[in-house]
C-alpha cells in the first residue's frame, strides 16, 4: 500500500529483516516511544494498570462508575458525589507467547505478519515497563519453541525484541503448535500477572483449552495479526493456493462464488476465534498489516483503561 506518489505511509511498520534489520529496530523504538507517549497521555500511559491497593486522588462521579469506590468523606464536603481512584500496583511480571509460525511470513500489504508480531513486543514491553517491571517470553516458530527469562530494564527490553525479531523462520511444511507454547508458558505455574498471546490463529483451535488455563490465572490479552489476503480472495484469475505449514499447494480460478465462499469461510473462522478469546477471558486486539497498527494499540488500551475505571465504553 502506497500513496499518491507512490511511498510507504509515514506510519508503515519498519522492515525487520535481512539487511534492513538494524535500521528497522532503530526505527520501530522511535516510532513507539514518540507516537505512543505523544498518544498516551496521563493515566492511559500504560497497557494494563491493575486496580491497585493504595488509594489515590478523588474525582467527579460519572454515570457507570463503580459505586463501591464512592469515597463518601469528599461527597459530604463538597456535595458533589466523587469517587476515590487506586494507583496501580507495581512489579507486574508479563509474559509473551509470540507465535512466529511459517503462517506468519507472508504479507501482501505494508508488512509482513511477522514483522507485525515484533512491533506488538515492542509496544507491549514499551507499555508495561518501567516500575521495577519485568517481561519475559515464550517464542515458537514451529520447529523450535525459545524461553527468555522475564527481567527489568531497558536493555533487556531491546535485546527481546532483537532476539524475536532474528529468530529464524521454519522450513515449508513446519506445523506451528501454539496450544504447546502456551503450555509452557502455564507449567510451572507463575506468579499472577499479564499474559499477551501474539498470533494470526489460523489452523485448528486446540489453542482454547490452555488459553482458557491461562486466562484464569493471569490478566490475558489476545492480538491477532491479520493480513487482507487472510480474509478475501482478490480476482486474480487463476492462482496457486499454498499451505506454509503443511507444503501443499492447489491450483484454483478465482471465480467470484470461490471468493465469496473463502470469505464466508475466513468470516466463520475469525468469529470462532473470537468467541473462544472471549471464552478466555481475553481482551481481543487485531493487528492489520494494511492498517496503522499503533493508531489501533492507542484505540485499544484507551477503551481497556474506560472499562477498567467503571466508566462507561
Amino acid at each position: 500500500m502506497k500513496n499518491e506518489k507512490g511511498e510507504r505511509p509515514s506510519w508503515a511498520p519498519p522492515v525487520l529483516r535481512g539487511d534492513r534489520l538494524e535500521a528497522g529496530l532503530r526505527t520501530l523504538e522511535l516510532d513507539v516511544r514518540r507516537r505512543l507517549d505523544g498518544l498516551l497521555q496521563g493515566n492511559h500511559l500504560g497497557l494494563v494498570p491493575g486496580p491497585g491497593s493504595e488509594p489515590g486522588e478523588a474525582r467527579p462521579y460519572q454515570p457507570g462508575d463503580d459505586v463501591r469506590r464512592m469515597d463518601w468523606a469528599v461527597t459530604a464536603r463538597t456535595t458533589n458525589p466523587h469517587i476515590r481512584e487506586t494507583v496501580a500496583d507495581r512489579e507486574l511480571e508479563t509474559w509473551v507467547v509470540a507465535d512466529l509460525s511459517a503462517s506468519l511470513d507472508f504479507g501482501t500489504a505494508l508488512c509482513e505478519k511477522r514483522d507485525l508480531v515484533v512491533c506488538s513486543v515492542a509496544a507491549v514491553a514499551h507499555l508495561t515497563g518501567g516500575g521495577g517491571n519485568r517481561i519475559g517470553a515464550v517464542v515458537s516458530n514451529g520447529a523450535a519453541t525459545t524461553r527468555f527469562p522475564a527481567r527489568g530494564g531497558l536493555p533487556h527490553a531491546r535485546g527481546l525484541v532483537r532476539k524475536i525479531a532474528e529468530t529464524p523462520r521454519a522450513e515449508m511444511g513446519v506445523r506451528g503448535d501454539l496450544a504447546a507454547s502456551l503450555e509452557q508458558l502455564r507449567r510451572p505455574p507463575r506468579r499472577r500477572g499479564l499474559a499477551v498471546v501474539v498470533s494470526d490463529f489460523l489452523g485448528g483451535t486446540e489453542w482454547q483449552r490452555p488459553l482458557r488455563a491461562l486466562g484464569g490465572r493471569h490478566d490475558l490479552i489476545a492480538i491477532e495479526i491479520v493480513d487482507p489476503r487472510d480474509v478475501d480472495l482478490p480476482e486474480v484469475g487463476t492462482v496457486v493456493l499454498a499451505d506454509p505449514e503443511t507444503g501443499k499447494q492447489r491450483e484454483v480460478h478465482a471465480s467470484a462464488l470461490l471468493r465469496k465462499e473463502f470469505g464466508a469461510a475466513a468470516d466463520a473462522h475469525r468469529e470462532e476465534v473470537a468467541a473462544a478469546l472471549r471464552r478466555a477471558g481475553a481482551a481481543h486486539l487485531t493487528l492489520r498489516t494494511d492498517s496503522d497498527w499503533i493508531a489501533d494499540m492507542v484505540r485499544f488500551v484507551v477503551a481497556r483503561k474506560r472499562r477498567w475505571s467503571g466508566g462507561a465504553a
